[in-house]
């Protein structure tokens, strides 16, 4: 009768990144966190840009609107503008998200944020950006309607975006679905 191998004399197989020195993996981990946090700032940059921006242009058009009150066309271009800036700040709250999900998911855990925007997955990054981007469609065609003079063909912008939001939303129901049936199931 033969005698089984002996389990202790045989190496236990090694991966490649176990080779690498523990000291050059930290640093190379650094190095990544280095990259998405110029996301982070890139993100946070272009949000706070667009804020101020659309501030600005705000004060701009109310002070150019102020002296022509009571005329006939200041509420319609008000009323544009307001829809303008709502879409430059659905814009400006995207790249905010971007940014609080990004630190959130690759760097560290932001405190003191509301509930609803506490990210813990890729898949909840993606799904807030969602229901911004299908808010902002919804504001781009309500400025073409504002703007609709009867001549252009409004019913093909209405057939397109319609289309986007529901290509999104059934994106985004998949997404959760297959998300919670493929979660890990949670220790007692």
């Amino acid at each position: 009768m033969k005698a089984p191998p002996d389990s202790s004399s045989e190496p236990a197989p090694v991966s490649p990144i176990s080779r690498v020195p523990q000291g050059l993996q930290r640093r190379g981990f650094g190095l990544t966190l280095l990259i998405v946090e110029f996301g982070v700032l890139s993100s946070l940059l272009f949000s706070l840009t667009l804020y101020i921006f659309g501030t600005v242009q705000t004060v701009r058009e109310l002070w150019h609107a102020l002296p022509r009150i009571g005329q006939p066309d200041v509420t319609r271009e008000l009323l544009i503008s307001a829809i303008e800036q709502t879409d430059v700040l659905l814009v400006a709250t995207a790249l905010l998200i971007i940014s609080i999900g990004l630190q959130a998911l690759f760097v560290q855990r932001l405190e003191n944020l509301p509930a609803w925007l506490h990210i813990r997955t890729f898949d909840d990054l993606k799904n807030k950006l969602l229901g911004i981007v299908v808010v902002a469609l919804v504001v781009e065609f309500f400025k073409a309607a504002l703007k609709w003079d009867g001549t252009s063909d409004i019913l093909t912008l209405a057939l397109a975006l319609a289309a986007v939001i529901l290509a999104a939303t059934a994106y985004s129901y998949v997404l959760t679905r297959f998300s919670s049936e493929h979660a890990a199931p949670e220790e007692e």
